[in-house]
């Protein structure tokens, strides 16, 4: 297995390196096998005791650097001021079949970025960013992946006492907006021009035959963040958290924490109990996507020529967002082409929805169905404005009646999902994994690395959430 460190090359104002810090006793909680294949590792690679100590912080993987880096950011709308990895180790870069990936090992002890922290990740947060960001693989929407976890009965003091654990995420770069901010802020435009430069050559290389080579860098990063958002609003997911440093500069998904997808339809759903704004509802995520391109944007400022360049390379996120949105619920929808009424049926549908509080996954999953003919009961039941829902449906049956049956079912069924994590999947598999009961967290993976198949005799897990799952509450902490 052959390792480099290529943000080790920046120096070291960028990073520092350390150690993880052990914990006792590891074992496993998930293993994803299915990227661990990806990456080209051997199975008994991921069965290994030596593996297993590795990814838990106890011992050294040979050619590894481990290193934590630094970066600033904004947090709730709120200059921060330095943060950077509090309690995230980057182990260097594995060279896969996919490329160079990055292996970072989180809740893998202290840093010099800790603050307050104690540097841990508990077993319930691991084993949500665990499951979420295959979900989201599955889904085909852009995220950092977990290659396992594994988990120690070492305690860790959260609202309780919980026990600690280590997720090993991948990426082909770690890098957050707040990076670029934390040299901006500081006025170190050498080091802002150095990362800028790496990024730009590894990641963004068309950027640089670009006459202005930093504006078009930060076009590319706004049209890359503005497909993410439109795959988030459109498959019902809420991040909870997206301050600058929680932004992947690849436009990825990144740092799973208070996330959740809709339940009921609700457009001002806030999903974070420490989002008391409500900045990033499920309806603001969009604008606030953009807000952070912006500060990204005024980092940017010292490396591009003029302030306008930087306005128009921003102004193509306002575009592509729109588009690429619409674009996916119209798949939703069954609609293979675009007319100019789409965006009128896209609107009366979510109107429709958040009047009727209808299951956002359920919904689409039954809309598959759909006839002109019988208006599909299945999708009518979930309304109590009848009324209302048959309006909409003459709507629709109208708009699809020109389009092939098969071909319209076809494109469905590949756009919206049977299985997405629900918060109250995800916390039944955390209480029996507090007992050392895996199983679920294995079930669970199977089914959200598939989400748009059926999976006979697993219907439970794609059915309407019980009572108590609207009581739990998930926070940054979580």
């Amino acid at each position: 297995m052959a390792w480099t460190n290529s943000f080790a090359t920046l120096g070291t104002d960028f990073f520092t390196e350390l150690k993880p810090q052990p914990l006792p006793s590891p074992y496993w909680v998930g293993r994803n096998r299915a990227l661990a294949r990806e990456l080209g590792l051997q199975d008994e690679w991921l069965e290994s005791a030596e593996t297993l100590a590795a990814l838990t912080g106890n011992q050294l993987l040979p050619g590894t650097r481990p290193l934590a880096s630094v970066y600033s950011g904004h947090q709730f709308g709120v200059w921060a001021g330095q943060l950077g990895d509090g309690r995230a180790i980057l182990l260097g870069e594995m060279q896969t079949r996919k490329g160079p990936q990055e292996i970072q090992l989180k809740g893998a002890g202290k840093t010099p970025y800790s603050r307050m922290g104690d540097g841990r990740a508990v077993l319930r947060s691991s084993i949500r960013e665990f499951l979420c960001s295959e979900t989201m693989h599955g889904l085909g929407i852009p995220t950092t992946r977990a290659l396992c976890v594994t988990g120690s009965d070492a305690p860790v003091r959260r609202e309780e006492i919980e026990t600690a654990s280590v997720v090993t995420r991948t990426a082909p770069s770690f890098i957050r907006f707040g990076h670029f901010e934390h040299f901006s802020h500081r006025n170190q435009h050498v080091q802002l021009k150095t990362l800028a430069d790496y990024v730009i050559d590894r990641f963004y290389p068309e950027c640089r035959e670009a006459k202005q080579p930093y504006a078009a860098f930060l076009q590319a990063v706004s049209e890359r963040t503005a497909h993410m958002m439109a795959a988030w609003q459109a498959v019902g997911f809420c991040h909870g958290v997206m301050n600058t440093d929680n932004m992947s500069i690849l436009g990825l998904t990144i740092d799973y924490g208070p996330f959740q997808f809709l339940d009921a339809f609700d457009p001002g759903h806030i999903c974070n109990h420490s989002d008391e704004q409500g900045r990033y509802a499920y309806n603001r995520q969009p604008n606030m996507a953009y807000w952070n391109l912006f500060c990204l944007g005024q980092a940017l400022l010292p490396l591009i020529d003029n302030q306008e360049d930087a306005l128009a390379a921003l102004e193509s996120y306002k575009t592509v967002f729109p588009e690429a949105l619409q674009a996916r619920m119209r798949a939703k929808l069954g609609l293979p082409d675009a007319q100019e009424e789409d965006q009128a049926l896209i609107e009366s549908t979510f109107r429709l929805l958040a009047a009727n509080k209808v299951d956002y996954t359920i919904f689409w999953r039954r809309l598959c169905g759909f006839t002109a003919q019988s208006g599909h009961e299945p999708v009518r039941d979930l309304f109590f404005d009848l009324e209302s829902f048959n309006a909409w449906a003459l709507q629709y049956s109208e708009r699809i009646a020109p389009v092939d049956i098969a071909q319209r079912a076809d494109l469905m069924l590949k756009s919206n999902p049977k299985y997405v994590l629900r918060n109250h999947l995800g916390e039944e598999a955390i209480q029996a994994a507090k007992l050392k009961d895996f199983s679920q967290v294995d079930t669970l993976l199977t089914l959200l690395q598939a989400p748009f198949d059926e999976h006979p005799g697993h219907d439970g897990f794609a059915g309407f959430p019980p009572d108590w799952a609207s009581s739990i509450a998930i926070s940054c902490s979580s």
